[in-house]
């Protein structure tokens, strides 16, 4: 089973995408800041905004980088909002 999570950061107004199959180890990277270069650890305030759930691997890869393709937040928000456009996104990835 694998994750498509969306972190949200209050204090940058900023979303981030990615896809793991270990979601509470993954979280706790971005919380370490374990890659002190990567984008996360430019703040320490990120929250789980969206968690889409079981998903096949390839199946999260391709759901994460539809979401970063769209560059929209208010695509971001969507999802939240309408669930209906989670479902419509694991059919078209499966």
């Amino acid at each position: 089973m694998a994750y498509v999570y969306i972190l949200h950061s209050a204090s940058t107004n900023h979303y981030y995408t990615g896809s793991c199959k270990n979601l509470t180890s993954r979280l706790r990277e971005h919380r370490t800041h374990i890659y002190t270069n990567s984008f996360t650890a430019r703040a320490s305030d990120w929250k789980v905004f969206l968690v889409i759930e079981n998903l096949e691997y390839l199946q999260s890869r391709k759901i994460e980088n539809h979401n970063k393709r769209m560059k929209s937040k208010i695509f971001i928000e969507n999802l939240k909002k309408y669930p209906e456009l989670i479902q419509k996104l694991k059919i078209k990835y499966s």
